[in-house]
């Protein structure tokens, strides 16, 4: 299966799912740090409207655990953080892997800390999807979207192409095959040509690369986007090509969503705990899954009315 399949599975909504108590979601992610090094343009992450730090290992564990058992299949590690700067990534891989036997382990990086030894170590403990957010097209472009120097464009770049031929080395010496892909976001008019261009020269390196929309994440930068020129779109409508519509938003019902402290969210871009849904320091997966909060907003959710809920900015509602 691709990895756009994959995405369009859990972003297109079983009628199984269509309901304020889902079967539990196939596909989680979970947090191993807040923290990130680059401060995007489009991320409401640089803002530190929550407090960011690493997931305690104990906590992780349990919580992985839980999950399997529950019946959950695809394992991301990350959500709203760079999960390279934690320094046992590759354990987390190796434990979600080996210790509970997870089908697929993928993972999303800016790319800057993902030096050639540092994927191989995760390769090697049985990642099973690495992709890249590439999200500019040259190094002028780079600084004043990632607010990072310039000169960590080329550093990204080569982590992408050192990433391929460690995948290529991995399977040759293990059998094991870890996909690597990227992604770009469809900015508007000049900014989009650009990065067009750069995403066409990089896509023979990568097994597969494909387009995200401009999101407004949670309509925390909303304001900020349309002051740069850009156009965002309302909610998670999934990734271009195939979008969805806004409501019900696939992430209430096919993709869990967990905080670096625990918290499960409601929202692919919850940087306020807003759209917390349960604390799973008190609760267990399943009952955070299908706790009161959650099925409140699920079932506004389904009846495409979201009036005085979390949800409402986030899809412009009227």
């Amino acid at each position: 299966m691709t990895i756009t399949e994959r995405i369009d599975a859990i972003t297109g909504i079983p009628d199984e799912y269509r309901r304020p108590d889902p079967p539990c979601p196939r596909s989680v992610k979970i947090e191993l740090t807040g923290r990130c090094n680059f401060a995007c343009s489009f991320c409401a992450r640089s803002m530190r409207l929550r407090r960011q730090a690493d997931m305690d290992k104990e906590l992780f564990s349990r919580l992985v655990r839980e999950m399997r058992e529950a019946g959950v299949e695809e394992l991301g590690l990350f959500y709203l953080g760079e999960s390279f700067m934690v320094d046992w990534l590759p354990w987390a891989v190796e434990f979600a892997k080996v210790e509970c036997g997870f089908p697929y382990v993928f993972l999303t990086t800016n790319g800057s800390l993902a030096a050639p030894g540092r994927v191989r170590a995760c390769m090697e403990a049985g990642l099973d999807s690495l992709k890249f957010s590439l999200n500019y097209a040259d190094e002028q472009q780079f600084q004043a979207v990632t607010k990072v120097k310039p000169t960590m464009f080329d550093v990204v770049e080569r982590n992408v192409l050192g990433a391929r031929a460690v995948r290529d080395e991995v399977e040759k010496e293990t059998g094991h095959r870890c996909g690597v892909y990227a992604s770009y976001i469809e900015y508007d008019g000049d900014q989009g040509r650009r990065i067009h261009t750069y995403a066409t020269r990089l896509r023979k390196h990568v097994d597969e690369m494909y387009a995200l929309p401009l999101y407004n994440q949670a309509a925390l930068v909303t304001k900020r986007e349309k002051e740069l020129g850009w156009k965002p779109t309302a909610g998670n409508r999934g990734r271009s090509g195939a979008l969805r519509e806004p409501l019900p938003c696939w992430a209430l019902f096919t993709e869990g969503h967990i905080t670096w402290d625990g918290l499960l969210s409601g929202c692919c871009f919850d940087h306020t705990k807003e759209f917390t849904m349960a604390d799973l320091n008190e609760v267990d997966f399943m009952e955070g899954w299908h706790s009161g909060r959650f099925l409140s907003l699920r079932r506004a959710n389904l009846d495409k009315d979201v009036r005085g809920t979390p949800c409402e900015t986030c899809v412009a509602y009227n």
